[in-house]
C-alpha cells in the first residue's frame, strides 16, 4: 500500500477534539486532514452538529460521521453517557473514590474509535491518527492515559505494511491549556458542545460542564 500524506482526526465537537483539529491544521500545517465522527448510540447528537460545523471552518478534506449505535446494546446501562445508561449524575454526586473511572465513562470507546479509524487512516494510506485525550483536572479516563497510547501504538506497529501513528499532543495538557491554545488559533468556543446532557443549554453542573467553566474561569484569571 502507498504511503500517502495527511492525517485523520477524531472529532466529537467538544472543546478538547476541535481545538486539536484546529491545531493539526493550522499549527502543524498537515494537509489534507480528515475529519471522523461517531455516532455510538449517545443520549445525544449535539456535539455533532458541532463537529458538522468545526469541521467545515478548520477546512477538513473531508468530514465523515460513523454510525456504530449498536454500541449502545453491547454496552447496555454501563455508561449513562449512551441512551440505555441512567441519568447523568452532576459532577458533585461522584465521590472522589469514583473519579477515576467514572459512571460517564464508556467502556472501550477510545480503543473502538481508533481501530476503527486507524483502518480507515490505513485503507487510505494515511500514517497519522490523532485524538484529543487530556489530562482531565476532575475525573479521568484509562483511555486517555500516555500507558493507553504507547499501548495502542504497540500493537499498530505491528502492521507490516503501513503502521498507523495514533498521535494525543494534549495529553499531558489541563483544559485551561487547550483552551489558551484554542484561542491562539482562532477557535470560537461558542460552537463546541460539552455538556453531557442534552438539553436547550448546557446544564452547568455535569462533570464535562464543570470542567470547561472551571478552565474558563481560570483564564479570566
Amino acid at each position: 500500500m502507498n504511503k500517502t500524506s495527511g492525517a485523520v482526526v477524531l472529532l466529537s465537537g467538544g472543546v478538547d477534539s476541535t481545538t486539536l483539529l484546529h491545531f493539526v491544521k493550522k499549527e502543524l500545517g498537515v494537509s489534507p486532514v480528515h475529519a471522523l465522527s461517531f455516532l455510538y448510540g449517545q443520549k445525544h447528537v449535539k456535539e455533532l452538529d458541532m463537529a458538522c460545523e468545526q469541521a467545515k471552518l478548520a477546512g477538513a478534506e473531508t468530514h465523515e460521521v460513523i454510525d456504530i449505535s449498536f454500541m449502545a446494546a453491547i454496552i447496555g446501562s454501563a455508561s449513562v453517557l449512551t441512551r440505555e445508561g441512567g441519568e447523568v449524575p452532576d459532577l458533585d454526586q461522584i465521590a472522589e473514590s469514583d473519579r477515576s473511572q467514572p459512571p460517564t465513562y464508556v467502556p472501550n470507546r477510545n480503543m473502538l474509535f481508533l481501530s476503527l479509524a486507524a483502518s480507515y487512516a490505513e485503507s487510505r494510506g494515511i500514517p497519522d491518527l490523532f485524538y484529543g485525550a487530556q489530562a482531565q483536572d476532575e475525573y479521568g479516563y484509562w483511555d486517555c492515559t500516555n500507558d493507553f497510547l504507547s499501548a495502542i501504538n504497540a500493537v499498530l506497529a505491528l502492521n507490516r505494511d503501513l503502521p498507523v501513528m495514533v498521535k494525543a499532543p494534549f495529553i499531558a495538557m489541563r483544559k485551561v491549556d487547550v483552551l489558551k491554545k484554542g484561542l491562539e488559533l482562532g477557535i470560537d468556543y461558542s460552537r463546541t458542545w460539552t455538556c453531557y446532557r442534552g438539553d436547550t443549554s448546557p446544564c452547568g453542573t455535569c462533570p464535562s460542564c464543570v470542567e470547561r467553566k472551571t478552565a474558563f474561569e481560570e483564564l479570566e484569571e
